[in-house]
């Protein structure tokens, strides 16, 4: 398989393409490859696979494991459609409270590498979508935080105004709230 790698404009956030065979049977596709990625400089230290699984209007996010448990995060979307968030969370870094925002679905199977240090999130496009992604680290309830997905200071142009939302991410904390105590700092 041949992966092509799309540098976004935020630092260490990549979109990742693949080419695989379709035909009138269906598709085969390598969605990961550890040689391959390693040569093309892409981390491949994953630990744990996660599965998604969310309805049209569903938004989750933005979150991520602080420093006490840091998690990069390689994410595709097997089933359907979604509009996927990026948001550079460092504080100190040139593009800190820039984010980046890539439709992935089952036709184009791009995926985006989340690196340590970003916040994720992601909006369902679809009727159904299933969201697979790769972790670098263990799920630690306790490292994990949100930031608000609608938060001003962000912009964040989501195709909806009022999606789905669990009520973690109803009480996600505002940029400046985070600014008080960030998870993510670069010196």
């Amino acid at each position: 398989m041949k992966f092509r790698i799309e540098k976004t404009a935020l630092t260490d956030v990549l979109v990742i393409e693949t080419e695989y065979p379709r035909d009138e049977r269906g598709f085969f596709i390598e969605s990961f490859h550890q040689q391959g990625f390693r040569e093309l400089g892409i981390p491949t230290d994953f630990v744990q696979d996660n599965h998604s699984r969310s309805r049209r209007g569903v938004l989750r996010g933005l979150h991520f494991q602080d420093l006490s448990a840091p998690q990069a995060k390689l994410v595709r979307c097997a089933r359907g459609a979604v509009y996927d968030v990026v948001v550079d969370l460092r504080v100190g870094s040139p593009t800190f409270g820039q984010w980046v925002g890539v439709e992935l679905n089952d036709e184009n199977m791009r995926q985006i590498l989340v690196p340590v240090g970003f916040g994720h999130g992601f909006v369902v496009l679809s009727e159904i979508a299933d969201l697979h992604y790769k972790c670098s680290a263990y799920y630690v309830p306790g490292a994990e935080g949100s930031v608000a997905w609608d938060d001003p200071d962000l912009a964040i142009a989501w195709p909806v105004s009022e999606p789905i939302l669990s009520a973690r991410d109803r009480a996600a904390q505002s940029l400046r709230r985070y600014l008080e105590r960030p998870a993510f700092r670069i010196e």
